[in-house]
């Protein structure tokens, strides 16, 4: 459905209970209804070529062999006019949402519909609800026939319901409408920004605190990087010990610098902890992971996935290893965007006792800590020489990096994530359609066409590619996830977020972008 239509239309067949072939023919003069009010696409609800309270008389493979040889002609028919048959299933794309369905009628259930439209129609998509009607069983519930459709938040045309006859009803859409796309589906309206930061950041405390007392723990051990993911998680811990009472002295932050550890991090990083008057501790991994280079003959100059690896999971265990000496529990960084891509260590910076981001994709984070240092949430340490807000403003200017290359001669950070992996404006843009809303991959490309006018075709596919191929392929660092309360409704957590086995084929996502 790629050549999207201007005229759409609804359809209720009054039916005959169990008899396919009556079904068939009032479904085939409905089509032609469609065709005859200038439609291209015409839906009919779930079940329309049986019933939907036949019940288990549907199993019987006399039925199944009506029904497809009554499909099959219907689908046939409704080409030659040249329409498009949506006929029971539910289907979802740029432009459409339709749910084909057969659920019974009660006092609340048209206001509830209607809402719903209303809210799923909001960007522009168009959203097509078309429900069983007269004709189905009444033996515990009346099926009202209801039929509506949507766009724009507001309903185009709506079937009367509990007729006793069949019913098409007819909307023109605008295509169009439909394909402006946020290109920030994960931002807050500005109106709501405030409400949704607060909310978003309560949610991450109070799981992080409901942790500490079933733990009873007393200390937080974080490792500080100076980058955005550690800071809102650093942030986080700041504020469970606020709530708790307790001194954010018992928060420690520990920076290990390491051989791709930039000035500018290392110094916003200490410079936030001692802003936040949390506990703090440097500790260079340059010859700890020298030893372990030697140990396991690794030439120190080839800089490959041992190289950088080794650094990762050094960090990690300095960090454990702390929390094991001081009581505490290693608070995780990693977000949604590295979740997705799977860029992370696995058993490194990919472990924690407990994470707080997991849910939160980068641009979003950068939104949250920028609300935080805007309004000064928590207040900084009078003796401190730069102030938390001022830190967190040079920080959302750093670029995204994981510090595990040598920095430039001049000290620079040199390995820059969004020179390798693209965007992640468009890494997050795509878990929120291909992963939150189940679109194709070739849905995706098109819906990212129009939202980043700025990048070329060329980049938007590459990027597409790289992000389907390594969310297949990094599926097992996921499968171990650390614990996290979700923040939204996209959450990829192994533990009821996204159900999906680690060895599943790309195949079929990268042969459709081609």
């Amino acid at each position: 459905m790629k050549i999207y239509p201007n005229r759409v239309a609804v359809a209720v067949p009054a039916l005959v209970l169990g008899d396919v072939t009556a079904n068939k023919t009032q479904i085939q003069k409905l089509i032609s209804q469609a065709h005859s009010g200038n439609a291209q696409l015409v839906v009919f609800p779930k079940d329309c070529l049986t019933g939907a309270t036949c019940g288990d008389v549907l199993k019987n493979s006399l039925f199944h062999s009506l029904v497809s040889k009554a499909r099959a002609e219907l689908f046939t028919y409704a080409s030659e006019l040249g329409l498009t048959l949506i006929l029971g299933e539910s289907y979802q794309d740029a432009l459409f949402n339709i749910v084909c369905a057969a659920e019974p009628e009660f006092v609340c259930s048209n206001d509830k519909r209607r809402k719903t439209a209303i809210e799923q129609s909001k960007d522009g998509k168009v959203y097509i609800y078309a429900g069983s009607g007269y004709g189905e069983s009444t033996t515990d519930y009346v099926y009202a026939g209801a039929a509506l459709i949507a766009q724009g938040a507001e309903i185009l045309a709506e079937a009367e319901r509990f007729a006793l006859h069949s019913q098409i009803i007819f909307a023109d859409i605008d295509p169009e409408k439909a394909l402006v796309v946020d290109p920030s589906p994960f931002m807050p309206a500005t109106a709501d920004r405030e409400q949704r930061c607060r909310d978003i950041f309560s949610i991450q405390t109070m799981g992080l605190l409901r942790r500490m007392q079933h733990s009873r723990s007393k200390k937080l051990v974080l490792g500080i990087s100076g980058g955005l993911d550690s800071t809102l998680a650093l942030l986080v811990a700041c504020s469970v010990l606020d709530r708790l009472g307790l001194e954010r002295s018992n928060c420690i932050g520990i920076t290990m610098p390491g051989f791709g550890t930039s000035d500018r991090t290392k110094d916003n990083a200490l410079d936030l902890m001692s802003a936040l008057g949390v506990s703090y501790r440097t500790i260079s991994i340059a010859d700890a992971c020298r030893q372990h280079f030697s140990d396991i003959g690794h030439d120190i100059s080839v800089h490959n996935a041992c190289y950088e690896n080794s650094q990762a999971r050094e960090r990690t265990q300095i960090l454990m290893d702390i929390a094991n000496n001081e009581g505490a529990l290693v608070v995780g960084t990693g977000d949604l965007s590295e979740l997705a891509l799977g860029w992370c260590t696995y058993n490194g910076d990919h472990m924690a006792m407990y994470g707080v981001n997991g849910s939160i994709p980068k641009t979003l984070m950068r939104v949250i800590v920028s609300w935080i240092a805007e309004h000064n949430i928590l207040p900084s340490d009078a003796n401190s020489a730069r102030s938390a807000s001022a830190v967190l403003k040079d920080i959302l200017a750093t670029p995204v990096s994981p510090e595990l290359l040598p920095t430039s001669d001049s000290g620079e950070i040199a390995q820059k994530t969004e020179d390798i992996l693209g965007p992640y404006e468009l890494h997050d843009f795509f878990i929120y359609y291909m992963v939150g809303k189940s679109y194709s991959p070739a849905d995706v490309f098109e819906l990212a066409k129009r939202a980043f006018p700025q990048y070329d075709n060329a980049l938007i596919q590459k990027c597409l590619k790289l992000f389907v191929s390594r969310f297949f392929s990094q599926q097992f660092k996921r499968s171990c996830s650390p614990d996290g309360a979700a923040v939204g409704p996209i959450n990829l957590s192994p533990r009821g977020g996204l159900t999906m086995p680690s060895d599943a084929s790309a195949e079929a996502f990268l042969s459709e972008l081609e």
